[in-house]
């Protein structure tokens, strides 16, 4: 056991006897010849003090000395303190969400019995929901990012401030040559493009990063130049933003701290900045939103202006609309192979309800333009250079609330029978129709949405694309039936 989860544990204790005997801080502190401020300290598990302190504070407390440093906690303690042994815990940058993990530490500890119960119903749950420590990381930069609006300055100008030293603010699209370059001759790499597409085992990463005396790059040659500029331009992220700690392949099967989870995230900004210039971006989504009809040619001008692929270009949307254009957006990219949807990757600034753990037991809405679009992609000729694209108004069902939304769907490059499309929804709000002129094109379909289809009232009639009967929905009205049925019972006999 670490030193500091001791004085954690200690802490802890010192405060529960000291409550339990009716003494404030202040009291016990005179009682034990000991100063106020240094008593705090030891409660939030700063300070672990001398044996003849210790002596003074069991007389104190009428506790027994070696109770009081005894490690050991009561079984109703237990998931409290595997959560404060957790390298989760002690690990984490809490300084990013504008906390000290002593802060933490110390509202777990103000009713450790009631934080214990709490982290325990929370691993339950993550038991039944198949959640793994790398779920957590990654839900909790989600909120970093949904708190920030997704928008990082301070990396949009080291992404500016890079582009000018090494003159890649002349001309877009960025040369993949010019990358690679600044990659050999500057940060030493070495760029290997055939080692992984020639092992069958290794052919599924797009990259593998070898941290050598010389830094050694695997680059899947299958990928496409759009793609494999996005992986060079985060190299230079890594290098540029001084992230060390940061995951070896792309994508990463492993997560061992939230500080890599970060430096990823934090790198692949910068690669987004790189390539797709903040004000250029911005000058063509001006551009877009004035039009009065919409026009998807726009965004496929967008695609080759840049040399980005849809992913990036509507993930950099998700950076710049919010904060320059003031629109609440979501962003989602979901797959589908032999008949399966699968949410991969989402971001929500508008609460949109997206039903992420009920995938494991229900099915999405098939009217979400996500996934029409991947139905489409069964009928019409679509490859990875010519995506479908696609825009939709939804509605939900019962809040009313409504979308507009554009979206991309292609097939995979790396992972043959996968199609993949990625959304990006903006809130119809008041401010909406100032923002985006084709919100009122009669040529944008409004379509009627739900969640998932087994909590969908829409008939057969209604919907021709359900893909499960509404087994949730008729659970619900049995139990309201049920429900009234045994109030009415009970008036009854009141009556």
């Amino acid at each position: 056991m670490s030193t500091e989860l001791v004085n954690v544990i200690f802490g802890m204790k010192v405060r529960q006897a000291r409550t339990a005997a009716g003494l404030t801080q202040a009291e016990l502190a005179a009682a034990a010849d000991l100063s106020p401020s240094y008593l705090t300290e030891i409660e939030k598990g700063r300070k672990y003090p001398r044996a003849d302190k210790i002596l003074r504070m069991a007389d104190a407390l009428d506790k027994e000395y070696d109770e009081l440093v005894s490690i050991k906690l009561g079984p109703s303690l237990a998931y409290l303190e595997r959560a404060l042994a957790s390298p989760l815990l002690q690990d984490f940058p809490f300084e990013e969400f504008g906390l000290d993990a002593s802060d933490v530490v110390a509202l777990l500890t103000q009713a450790p019995d009631k934080a214990s119960a709490l982290l325990h119903a929370i691993l339950e749950i993550g038991r039944q929901y198949d959640l793994g420590e790398e779920h957590f990381l990654r839900a909790v930069l989600r909120s970093h990012q949904e708190i920030h609006d997704n928008y990082f300055p301070d990396i949009e100008e080291a992404a500016a401030e890079f582009a000018q030293a090494h003159q890649l603010d002349a001309a877009l699209p960025l040369p993949l040559e010019t990358l690679q370059s600044i990659l050999v001759n500057e940060y030493d790499y070495q760029i290997d493009t055939e080692r992984l597409a020639a092992e069958p085992a290794l052919s599924g990463y797009r990259a593998v990063y070898v941290p050598t005396r010389r830094p050694r790059l695997l680059v899947n040659s299958r990928l496409r130049p759009r793609q494999i500029k996005f992986l060079l331009a985060r190299e230079m992220g890594y290098h540029h933003l001084q992230l060390a700690e940061r995951s070896a392949m792309s994508s990463p099967e492993r997560v061992d701290s939230f500080r890599q989870v970060l430096n990823d995230f934090k790198a692949s900004y910068f690669a987004g900045a790189l390539l797709m210039p903040r004000q250029p971006l911005l000058d063509e989504l001006q551009t877009l939103f004035q039009q009065s009809r919409w026009q998807p040619e726009r965004l496929t001008a967008m695609l080759a202006r840049f040399e980005v692929t849809p992913e990036m270009l509507f993930y950099r949307f998700s950076e710049l609309v919010p904060e320059f254009f003031g629109l609440k957006l979501h962003f989602l990219r979901m797959h589908r192979s032999d008949g399966r949807y699968r949410l991969i990757k989402r971001l929500n600034m508008n609460q949109l309800p997206i039903p992420s753990g009920l995938a494991l037991y229900e099915h999405y809405c098939r009217r979400w333009l996500s996934t029409r679009l991947l139905r489409e992609t069964e009928s019409q000729a679509v490859s990875w250079s010519q995506p479908l694209v696609g825009v939709q108004q939804s509605e939900f069902l019962e809040s009313g609330d409504r979308y507009l939304c554009l979206g991309f769907a292609r097939p995979l490059v790396l992972q043959p029978g996968v199609f993949s499309s990625v959304v990006v929804g903006f809130r119809y709000d008041a401010q909406l129709p100032e923002v985006v002129a084709f919100v009122h094109d009669a040529a944008v379909p409004s379509v009627v949405i739900n969640e998932t289809c087994e909590r969908c009232p829409l008939t057969a009639e209604q919907c021709t694309v359900r893909a499960a009967p509404p087994t949730r929905l008729a659970q619900a009205q049995r139990v309201a039936e049920r429900r009234q049925a045994l109030n009415q019972l009970m008036a009854e006999f009141r009556g």
